[in-house]
């Protein structure tokens, strides 16, 4: 049997908070806006219950679906662009986020892949994702962000 092509991001990063305030971080719109510039994730963090990232003047940027969630331990998405169309057409993807504690700081995993290979989307978020998780740990670790806007890349 033959494996399907796939491409896959990982991203691991160790934030000294509890893994109930990373949790906060990362599901709550009001808390999203300050790290994601401005950008804030929209769910009532239910399985199959649906999810998007909205732009600050109310766009879609992505869509899906809860697949899994284990407060404070882990949450799974289905995730596909909505805005961009060369990445539209790539389909639908998972993101898998994983926090462990480990003493005091949490280690938190994200895990973007596609079964796709050569995605143009998990390139895209290869560039995103280092820059928003770097601006989260900033805001837990400091209470400040390390990026007040989107570089240009």
């Amino acid at each position: 049997m033959t494996a399907k092509p796939h491409s896959k991001f990982v991203y691991v990063t160790f934030i000294r908070t509890t893994p109930e305030k990373l949790w906060q971080a990362l599901t709550s719109p009001e808390f999203n806006r300050q790290y994601w510039m401005d950008m804030h994730q929209e769910s009532d963090w239910k399985v199959g219950s649906p999810w998007k990232l909205m732009f600050p003047d109310g766009r879609v940027a992505d869509a899906g679906k809860v697949v899994e969630i284990d407060p404070p331990r882990r949450l799974v998405l289905d995730w596909q662009n909505q805005f961009r169309p060369e990445l539209k057409p790539e389909g639908v993807s998972r993101c898998e986020m994983t926090l462990e504690p480990a003493g005091e700081v949490v280690k938190l995993t994200i895990t973007h892949g596609i079964d796709r290979a050569d995605s143009k989307f998990i390139e895209a978020v290869s560039g995103g994702w280092p820059m928003i998780l770097s601006n989260l740990k900033s805001l837990l670790e400091t209470g400040k962000v390390a990026f007040t806007e989107r570089p240009v890349v």
